[in-house]
């Protein structure tokens, strides 16, 4: 029914896809996800957990990854807007270390697709967000791996406006560095 439009990012991999939205008077209806539309354009994917976290503003999630079990995610915000953001993490690839961000809302409808072996996180810039993502692999809490969503190596430019105070859990602000991965 509703075909998508596929954005190729700068890192090879990442997809910001745009979906099709059917809107009147009443409201609007949109496919979230067809494995037909998303097979044709590349993300031949077989998603095995639904996910969906609530934060509110100032909440910076990340920089998450799974080391063993890694996954392939394809997320997109239900309600609000977050500045989404996915780090190479590819042994070998020519822009390992680099990342690329993306604004996700309720308004935009857009999704961001995320290969495997790259860390991701998001920081949430209006009131509250909920946000919505699929996996190719299931959770698995021993096996979780991150990064520092400051590190100076990556260097990613958080559109934090000036004044919102950041809400990062313990864990996520012990991360190390992209250097310490290569150890």
């Amino acid at each position: 029914m509703g075909k998508i439009k596929v954005e190729t990012c700068e890192i090879e991999g990442l997809k910001v896809i745009t979906p099709t939205v059917f809107g009147d008077k009443r409201g609007y209806f949109m496919e979230t996800y067809n494995y037909n539309d998303y097979k044709e354009a590349g993300i031949d994917m077989e998603f095995v957990q639904d996910n969906q976290s609530s934060s509110k503003k100032g909440v910076l999630r990340g920089l998450h990854f799974q080391i063993n079990y890694p996954q392939d995610k394809l997320v997109r915000v239900v309600s609000g807007e977050v500045f989404d953001v996915a780090v190479d993490l590819r042994k070998g690839s020519k822009t390992y270390g680099q990342w690329y961000g993306v604004v996700l809302s309720a308004e935009n409808k857009k999704q961001f697709f995320i290969p495997k072996d790259f860390a991701h996180g998001f920081v949430v810039l209006s009131d509250s967000a909920e946000f919505a993502y699929k996996c190719t692999d299931f959770y698995h809490p021993n096996d979780e791996g991150g990064l520092a969503w400051n590190d100076p190596d990556i260097g990613i430019e958080w559109p934090i406006p000036e004044g919102m105070e950041l809400t990062i859990s313990e864990k996520d602000q012990k991360w190390g560095g992209i250097k310490e991965l290569n150890k």
